[in-house]
C-alpha cells in the first residue's frame, strides 16, 4: 500500500505555502467563465433565480467534487495518470478507472487550445481599446467591430499565438518560479481591479437595479432549463473535471485541510462571479442596454456602454485588463496537468511546456480559422444536433457539456465507491460528521446532479 511518506520520494514538488496553492487554484477556476459566461448566462436566465440555483449547486455539489479531486491528487501524488494508477493499485480495483487519468490530460490539452483563441479576443480588445483611446459608436458599430475580428485570420492567429506563448513561458518556469509567481501577482491585482470596478459601478451605474436583478429570485419563472444551466455553470466556472485540482492536490503537504482549501477556492471563485455581475449590470442598466444579449454582452454591449459614459476609456481599459488577467491564470492552470504528465516521462519541464504550447497552438489555429476560412466546415453533420455547428461550437460543446461532466462523474464514482473508505479517511484531518456528510454527497447527490447535466445536454441535440 502506498503511504504519504513513501509517495514523497515519487513527487517532491510542493507548494511554497498554502496561500500560494489557494491563489493558483483560484486563478485556474477564475476565468472567462466567471466574468464573461456567468454574466451573460445570468442575464439570459432571470438573474436572481439563476444565481440562487448557482450558489446552491456550488455548496451542495461542486464543493464536494472539488474535495474529491484534491483527495485523489494528494493520495496518489503525481500527474493525473499516475494518481489514478496508484489509487487503482492501492484500492485493488479495476483498470477501467484509468479513463479518469486519460481524460484529465486530454481535456486540458484540448481545452487550452481553444481557450487560447477566445483569450486572444480579449488581448485584441485590450490593445486596440487602450491604444485608440476607446471605441466610439453604438451597438451596430460594436457588432461590426467584433465581426471584423472574427473575419480576420491574421489577427485571430496572432493573438492566439501571443497568449499561448505567455502561458507556455510561465508554465515552463516551474511550479514556484512560474505558476505560483504569476498567481501571487495576478490574483491580488484581479481582486483589487474588480472591487474598484464595483465601487465605480455603485456610483456611476444603476446599482440598486443590478442588486435586485442578481439577488431577488422570481420563483414564478422557475424552469428546468434555468436549474440545469445553473448547475452546468457551477461545474464550468470551478474547473471541475479538467485535472487541474487533481494535479494541484498532488503538490499539497499532509498538513493542509482539504475541505478548508476547497471551501476557500469555491468561495473566492464564486465571489469573483458575483462581483463581476455587480460591476457589469449597473453599467448595462444605467445606459438602457439589454442584460440578455448573450455572449455579446462583453464584446458588444459593454463596449457600447463604455462609449457612452464619462471616463469610459479608463473604465473600459481596466475591465479588459481584468479579463486578460482572468484568462491568463486559467490558461496557466489548464496547461499544468498536461505538462506535469509529460515531465513524468523524463522530459524536462521547459521542453514539455514547449511541446504542449506548440502542438496546442496548431489545434487552436484550426478552431480560430473556423470563424472565417473554415467557416463552412461542419465536422459532425452526420449527427442531428451538430449539423449547424462549426469546429469551435463542436469543440466547446464536447469539452464543456460532455467530457467535463463525464470525467467529473467518473471521479466521484471512483472516489466515492471504488476507493475504500479507510483510504479516503487518511486524507481528512478530522473524521466525523463533516467526512460522513461529504461522503454522502459525493456518493449520491453529485452523481445524480452530473447525470442531470449530461442528459439535458445530450437531449438538447
Amino acid at each position: 500500500m502506498l503511504t504519504p511518506e513513501s509517495q514523497k520520494t515519487e513527487n517532491t514538488i510542493r507548494w511554497s505555502s498554502s496561500l500560494a496553492f489557494i491563489l493558483t487554484a483560484t486563478g485556474t477556476a477564475v476565468g472567462l467563465g466567471n466574468i464573461w459566461r456567468f454574466t451573460f448566462v445570468a442575464g439570459e436566465n432571470g438573474g436572481g433565480l439563476f444565481v440562487f440555483f448557482y450558489l446552491l449547486t456550488v455548496l451542495l455539489v461542486a464543493l464536494p467534487i472539488m474535495i474529491a479531486e484534491l483527495v485523489a491528487g494528494r493520495r496518489g501524488r503525481g500527474s493525473p495518470t499516475q494518481v489514478v494508477t496508484r489509487l487503482i493499485k492501492e484500492s485493488r480495483t479495476g483498470n477501467a478507472w484509468m479513463v479518469i487519468g486519460v481524460l484529465s490530460v486530454f481535456i486540458p490539452y484540448i481545452g487550452i487550445a481553444y481557450y487560447s483563441v477566445v483569450s486572444g479576443w480579449i488581448i485584441d480588445y485590450l490593445v486596440i481599446f487602450a491604444g485608440s483611446g476607446g471605441f466610439e459608436g453604438g451597438g451596430d458599430q460594436m457588432t461590426a467591430r467584433f465581426d471584423g475580428l472574427m473575419a480576420s485570420p491574421v489577427r485571430l492567429l496572432f493573438w492566439h499565438a501571443l497568449f499561448m506563448a505567455m502561458v507556455t513561458l510561465i508554465v515552463s518556469r516551474g511550479l514556484q518560479s512560474g505558476v505560483e509567481m504569476a498567481a501571487k501577482i495576478i490574483m491580488p491585482a484581479l481582486f483589487i481591479m474588480l472591487i474598484g470596478l464595483v465601487i465605480y459601478a455603485a456610483f456611476a451605474g444603476d446599482f440598486a437595479r443590478a442588486v435586485a436583478f442578481l439577488f431577488k429570485p422570481d420563483f414564478s419563472k422557475m424552469s428546468s432549463q434555468i436549474i440545469v444551466l445553473a448547475v452546468g455553470q457551477a461545474f464550468f466556472s470551478l474547473a471541475i473535471g479538467i485535472g487541474a485540482l487533481m494535479t494541484f492536490g498532488s503538490y499539497l503537504d499532509e498538513k493542509t485541510s482539504l475541505p478548508k482549501a476547497a471551501g476557500l477556492i469555491a468561495f473566492a471563485d464564486t465571489l469573483v462571479a458575483i462581483l463581476a455581475g455587480l460591476a457589469i449590470f449597473p453599467l448595462v442598466f444605467s445606459n438602457n442596454l439589454a442584460a440578455n444579449e448573450g455572449p455579446g454582452l462583453i464584446f458588444i454591449t459593454l463596449p457600447t456602454a463604455f462609449a457612452q459614459m464619462p471616463g469610459g476609456y479608463f473604465i473600459g481599459t481596466a475591465f479588459f485588463v481584468l479579463l486578460f488577467f482572468a484568462a491568463l491564470t486559467t490558461g496557466i492552470g489548464t496547461m499544468e496537468p498536461v505538462v506535469a504528465w509529460l515531465t513524468k516521462k523524463n522530459i524536462s519541464r521547459s521542453l514539455a511546456a514547449l511541446l504542449v504550447g506548440v502542438s496546442a497552438w496548431f489545434i487552436g489555429a484550426i478552431v480560430a480559422l473556423s470563424f472565417n476560412l473554415l467557416g463552412a466546415v461542419h465536422p459532425l453533420t452526420f449527427l442531428k444536433g451538430f449539423k449547424e455547428m462549426g469546429i469551435f461550437e463542436v469543440t466547446d460543446f464536447l469539452i464543456a457539456s460532455v467530457l467535463l461532466p463525464v470525467n467529473g462523474l467518473f471521479i466521484v464514482l471512483f472516489v466515492g465507491w471504488a476507493i475504500p473508505k479507510a483510504v479516503i479517511e487518511t486524507e481528512f484531518h478530522h473524521v466525523g460528521r463533516l467526512f460522513n456528510t461529504w461522503r454522502f454527497f459525493i456518493r449520491f447527490v453529485a452523481p445524480i446532479a452530473i447525470m442531470v447535466i449530461l442528459i439535458s445536454s445530450l437531449s438538447a441535440l
